[in-house]
């Protein structure tokens, strides 16, 4: 039993340990330039890093560790919104404070996009969890997060490292991101309306039908 608890206490604290570790990024990004700060710039990329890598291992442990739980199956899309409401937006602070506005402009763009698109699926499950439609995410979530991820630490290494720092990130390579991170945002969008669809028309449809019914009566 011991055991158990302490293999649940680890695969929750890397789920929920994705908050503290963007939050110091945050703080790091917001306050220091970190171009000017080769140092904090480490910090702050480091802390980045680790929190999109929880994200990579909190799922393979829980299934190594056979403790998939609802809790965590809310709590990971839970921690994702955190890390791209703390990062998305502060990249296009970054952006603009080095001209890169085109670059701004596609990122704000991504910021609504990604977001709105964890609201949908939030309620999806939401819906779906009337019917005891599994929450877990599937494949098309995974990807999305884990190229997401990818862009967001390209992005702020293009923005932000010290110019004497041994590699450089073309721009070219940037967009190419984006426009992946966006493609597979709007795949995902639609692998789960349709999984969640049958729950969501029934949900529709039932009282509809019932409103027919009580008007004919």
């Amino acid at each position: 039993m011991k055991a158990r608890g302490l293999k649940f206490a680890f695969v929750t604290s890397l789920t929920l340990g994705r908050a503290p570790l963007i939050g110091l990024f945050l703080a790091i990004a917001l306050a220091v330039n970190t171009r000017e700060h080769p140092l904090w710039f480490v910090v702050g990329f480091g802390a980045m890093i680790l929190a999109a890598f929880t994200d990579l291992f909190d799922g393979y442990f829980a299934r190594k560790f056979d403790m998939v739980t609802k809790l965590g199956a809310y709590a990971d899309p839970l921690t994702d919104k955190v890390f791209y409401v703390c990062t998305l937006p502060t990249l296009v602070y970054v952006a603009g404070r080095q001209g890169e506005c085109a670059h701004a402009a596609i990122l704000v763009l991504l910021t609504v996009l990604l977001l709105l698109r964890d609201q949908w699926v939030s309620f999806l499950r939401s819906v779906g969890s009337l019917h005891n439609v599994d929450a877990k995410a599937n494949w098309s979530g995974k990807w999305r997060t884990i190229v997401a991820f990818i862009t967001i630490c390209y992005c702020y290494w293009h923005f932000q490292a010290p110019p004497h720092f041994w590699i450089v990130v073309p721009a070219v390579q940037i967009y190419v991101m984006e426009g992946l991170t966006l493609a597979l945002n709007l795949i995902s969008v639609w692998v789960y309306t349709r999984r969640y669809w049958p729950s969501l028309r029934e949900e529709i449809l039932v009282p509809l039908k019932r409103k027919i019914g009580e008007g004919k009566d």
